[in-house]
């Protein structure tokens, strides 16, 4: 497998796979061989959320599975509005000063830092981290050879993230136009999708999860039931019990959703996206079962990719807690009594226990999200 993988063109390899050719490229410059480490960030301006998503480092990452709200780092705010870079050639006395992560990049041997705001028509998408052992790098002649690698970076970043957003805005202009407008749309899809980070977010060293997978579980978990579309509006929108033969039609939207993410990867010209794995994952199997009693294919244990469980955990946690034309909302104790006596028979229970470990989180993405904000 190794093998094959390697043998992909660059561009069908993850941004952070090919962040990490162009980190080696750029240090064959003479003048930038001592640039140890780029780095990604993201943001969720919906949250205020800024996340590491992908780097190249000489050595260990000192910040990685880190999350943040960008109003509590004013310096990082103020190049956000303002869209001006950063040098800092002293990251000692920084760390010093109290800068938190100033003082992890320095406890990791770092001691010098640049940082671009990502940004495009209005747009903030994160922030670009260039890092040095060396105090004193970032000078004017290195921060113009720079500036194109940068630039070329940047343009990456946008590039992926907008073609994730493109298949999100597909799926909801398909919802749209059909009468499919029940639990799938709104709060419920931003709601889960954070559940869905949450999870992978706190299983990632465990798992050995990266960030950047962690943010396409986040990017792709909305589009888990765009099968659904296909399902008549008389049993998706029944408010009663669904008789067995009406089961049966629900079921195969897991199948016509497959169908559907591969008609856009093609009609778009995707096929070269990278996760798309990971997409098809969530939204062929996040209705397996752990004990084989799920469906469509009865998968079992560990043949169901992780990415499936942890989506299939977010789901079903919010659909027992969000009021339906059927039912009241449950409790968030009631609905994690639930999925725990399942654990290890239908739910993962490594993700049901990183949920119900994080009530505080579970809690404040309940209240951000309390509204449909999709439509």
């Amino acid at each position: 497998m190794e093998a094959a993988h390697a043998a992909l063109p660059l561009m069908q390899r993850g941004l952070a796979e090919r962040l990490i050719c162009l980190h080696d490229e750029i240090k064959g410059d003479a003048s930038l061989a001592a640039l140890s480490r780029i780095a990604v960030a993201l943001y969720d301006d919906s949250t205020d959320l800024l996340k590491t998503f992908i780097h190249s480092s000489d050595g260990d990452s000192p910040l990685e599975h880190v999350v943040a709200r960008l109003s509590q780092m004013p310096s990082l705010q103020q190049l956000a509005w303002t869209g001006a870079r950063r040098t800092i050639n002293d990251l000692v006395s920084a760390a010093e000063a109290g800068q938190e992560h100033a003082q992890k990049l320095v406890a990791s041997g770092y001691h010098s830092s640049y940082t671009v705001p990502i940004v495009s028509k209005g747009t903030f998408y994160g922030f670009l981290f260039f890092n040095s052992a060396l105090p004193n790098f970032f000078i004017a002649p290195v921060l113009a050879r720079l500036r194109p690698y940068a630039e070329l970076i940047s343009l990456a970043v946008m590039r992926e993230l907008d073609t994730v957003r493109m298949m999100q805005a597909a799926v909801k202009v398909i919802r749209s136009v059909s009468s499919a407008r029940d639990e799938e749309t709104g709060s419920h899809l931003a709601r889960m999708a954070r559940y869905a980070r949450m999870i992978a977010s706190k299983l990632a060293d465990a798992k050995g999860l990266s960030d950047e997978y962690v943010e396409y579980v986040f990017q792709f978990a909305p589009l888990h039931d765009v099968g659904k579309v296909s399902v008549p509006d008389a049993i998706l929108l029944k408010p009663g019990r669904l008789t067995f033969e009406e089961f049966e039609v629900m079921k195969t939207h897991v199948e016509k959703g497959v169908h559907i993410v591969d008609l856009m990867v093609q009609d778009f010209g995707l096929k070269a996206m990278p996760h798309f794995d990971l997409l098809r994952n969530i939204v062929a199997y996040h209705h397996e079962a752990l004990d084989g009693s799920g469906y469509p294919y009865g998968l079992v244990g560990d043949a169901i990719p992780i990415e499936a469980r942890i989506a299939a955990v977010a789901d079903v946690f919010d659909a027992l807690t969000s009021e339906r034309p059927y039912k009241k909302a449950w409790s968030n104790q009631e609905a994690l009594d639930l999925l725990k006596s399942q654990a290890g028979i239908k739910f993962d229970p490594d993700c049901v226990a990183m949920l119900a470990d994080n009530p505080d989180t579970v809690a404040d993405i309940q209240a951000r999200f309390a509204e449909t904000i999709f439509d």
